[in-house]
């Protein structure tokens, strides 16, 4: 089957691997739709290690191929949605309701971070009984594919912020998750909903997401407006949702005394915090953590919000791609090209409609000798098998 490999932070390639068999308690299911998430731009930039070797992706929706033992009420050929996070239902985590932390901290994470992951034309599911939410007929593939982690996620920080009927909610940044953590406001019962951010496709989407607000921070003085607009107080829940030092601090100055900061980005560097932000520690405001819940159930509530037209996802999916594309998707999505917001990945060729693709530069500063040209990079899989069999490098540098 052709796998995305991650192989060196910078470097990872199209390959062949062989279709996982199910062991007791799994199922293989054929990827029929996958997506790249931020989380793994920064594998790939080496933020966030994995081992070499490791098949990335943690979202899909496919079809059953294979049973493994011990699963009951799931058969070949059934349609099914995969979370980002496969707990396993029984540690003691999973019994506390702490099921993103199964075995250990983002232990539930397991897809493309500690096992082979999705971006990939079979998966193999761990503790599938579990984690496999049948997908009714009447929804697509790419109404419900967002749902197993962007949407989990951004919603997410939204339910842990506790945000309240009537509250006032400011959302730092609104790349997919923070649009989504706009849309979990919206659902929550907001009364008003401020989005920060400078792109203006995003700031269209935040509109149509939920957002009442819009504040484009190289405009203006997010702060000083936010104070203005909830008259001197601040806001009743802050969500940071890009994971830098400069938006977990603006979203703590921006809450007010007794206020919640809800933290869903994902930090790669030191975060500190300033003591005049957190009142010397004495202003009673919260700080709450996420990390996308999972399981089936979790899956099941999510698409009753699509069924029941309480959210489109559907518009965040801007760009297709095939998997033999997938490479090439990675740059793309990762410099933010054309607009993009979320990539589908399909294990068949692209559709015809296919937005064009520009030529692209690696995200390292100059190329290395294994850095492909865009037209190497255009190469089908059977063209760097060749190549890896003549001994050259078969990585692509992005």
């Amino acid at each position: 089957m052709r796998s995305l490999v991650f192989h060196k932070p910078g470097c990872i390639a199209l390959e062949e691997r062989p279709v996982p068999t199910p062991g007791y308690s799994e199922v293989v299911i054929q990827v029929t739709l996958t997506t790249i998430c931020g989380t793994d731009l920064h594998i790939l930039k080496g933020e966030y290690a994995v081992k070499q070797g490791l098949i990335l992706g943690h979202e899909a929706v496919g079809i059953i191929h294979e049973v493994g033992q011990g699963i009951t009420d799931y058969k070949v050929g059934d349609r099914v949605l995969v979370g980002a996070i496969t707990p396993c239902g029984q540690c003691g985590a999973c019994l506390n309701g702490n099921r993103s932390q199964c075995g250990g901290p983002a232990g539930g994470w397991k897809l493309g971070n500690t096992i082979d992951g999705a971006q990939a034309e079979y998966v193999c599911i761990p503790y599938a009984q579990a984690n496999l939410a049948k997908i009714p007929d009447a929804l697509r593939d790419a109404q419900v594919i967002l749902l197993a982690d962007i949407a989990s996620t951004g919603i997410a920080a939204a339910e842990n912020g506790s945000i309240q009927l009537g509250d006032s909610v400011a959302i730092f940044a609104q790349g997919p998750i923070g649009l989504c953590a706009t849309a979990g406001a919206r659902l929550r019962g907001a009364g008003l909903i401020i989005a920060v951010d400078s792109n203006p496709t995003r700031i269209a989407m935040a509109q149509q997401m939920g957002a009442d607000v819009i504040l484009n921070f190289t405009e203006t003085n997010v702060l000083e407006e936010i104070r203005r607009i909830t008259g001197g107080d601040g806001v009743d829940v802050a969500i940071e949702a890009l994971g830098t030092q400069s938006t977990f601090e603006n979203a703590l100055r921006s809450v007010r005394p007794g206020g919640t900061v809800s933290s869903v980005g994902v930090y790669s560097g030191k975060l500190s915090i300033p003591l005049e932000s957190f009142d010397a520690g004495l202003g009673d405001k919260k700080i709450v953590t996420t990390l996308c819940p999972g399981g089936k159930e979790r899956m099941r509530r999510l698409m009753e919000l699509i069924a029941h037209h309480r959210l489109d996802l559907t518009p965040l999916l801007t760009h297709h791609f095939s998997l033999s594309q997938i490479v090439e998707a990675y740059d793309f999505f990762g410099h933010q090209r054309d607009g993009v917001l979320k990539v589908a990945i399909t294990p068949a060729p692209a559709p015809p409609a296919v937005t064009p693709l520009p030529d692209f530069l690696p995200f390292a500063q100059g190329r290395s000798k294994a850095c492909e040209t865009p037209s190497e990079a255009r190469r089908s899989a059977l063209e760097i098998r060749s190549r890896e069999s003549e001994g050259e490098d078969r990585c692509y540098e992005v």
